[in-house]
């Protein structure tokens, strides 16, 4: 283990021996340098954490830290393998080419390995108010391993999610929008799940593809379908659901760095 302190900002480098994915996986702390437990930090776990290291991660949190905009935070950014596309999905459903086939272990790891390791790091009976955030096809994997696991999590923060993750190609002639989007069935053959709250951001420069013709790419048109997906369950919008539509932003680390005090002041933002 190495740490080190930038100020306001403890980064601690760690890896684990992972027995449910068969590798080390290296995560990285982010913790305020003046942490109190008595204070009930925050915690929020991070997919593709080797993304924050390129988005200066502790830069966005020192500056909000210091301005004293969000409440006490931890952050767990969790770095990718090096099969990301077979860990990084929907847990027990592949998509159409297979991709996700490892979905299911990654979340194992989480919930029983790192989980169960930070609990054990902090001296904690359980995690206060855990959240869950990624990027791409890790914001899908954070987003299921959220509304799979109501009593573990709160809240799920999806920037550029792939939420085209589809059990059919596009180009097949049965695909359905309403048929084959396997987030989207997901929620929509699951029960509201009281207290969960969202995060979803999405760029205008995201992609190009519009399967459909209609105007509107399909990362954006996917994500808006998610969203009333949640809404017909229950979930409303302002309170529950945060959407970000960013009109220059691009599905890369300088536009999730830009997207991502957003999301913090507005789910740790002090009242």
């Amino acid at each position: 283990m190495s740490s080190e302190l930038t100020g306001i900002v403890v980064v601690k480098n760690l890896a684990l021996d992972s027995v449910s994915l068969n590798r080390k996986v290296l995560i990285d702390i982010y913790e305020p340098a003046s942490l109190s437990l008595k204070e009930d930090p925050r915690f929020l776990l991070i997919n593709d954490g080797q993304d924050l290291v390129t988005m200066d991660f502790t830069a966005i949190l020192e500056n909000l830290m210091d301005g004293q905009s969000i409440q006490p935070l931890v952050c767990i950014g969790i770095h990718a393998g090096p099969e990301r596309k077979m860990e990084y999905g929907v847990a027990g459903i592949p998509d159409f080419k297979g991709r996700g086939a490892l979905a299911i272990d990654h979340s194992s790891f989480v919930l029983t390995e790192l989980i169960p390791f930070l609990k054990a790091y902090y001296s904690l009976e359980q995690l206060p108010l855990l959240s869950y955030a990624g990027f791409s096809l890790g914001a899908l994997s954070a987003l299921d391993t959220v509304w799979s696991h109501p009593s573990i999590f709160n809240m799920a923060a999806v920037f550029s999610g792939s939420l085209w993750w589809r059990s059919l190609d596009q180009t097949d002639p049965d695909y359905s929008d309403d048929q084959h989007r396997i987030m989207h069935q997901r929620i929509r053959t699951g029960g509201f799940k009281p207290g969960l709250k969202f995060f979803f951001q999405c760029g205008n420069k995201d992609e190009t593809n519009d399967r459909n013709k209609n105007g509107i790419i399909d990362s954006i048109e996917d994500t808006r379908d998610l969203i009333q997906e949640l809404v017909d369950k229950g979930y409303e919008v302002h309170e529950d659901i945060a959407y970000l539509e960013m009109e220059d932003g691009s599905h890369d680390v300088p536009t999730w760095a830009r997207a991502f005090p957003d999301f913090l002041k507005w789910a740790f933002g002090k009242v």
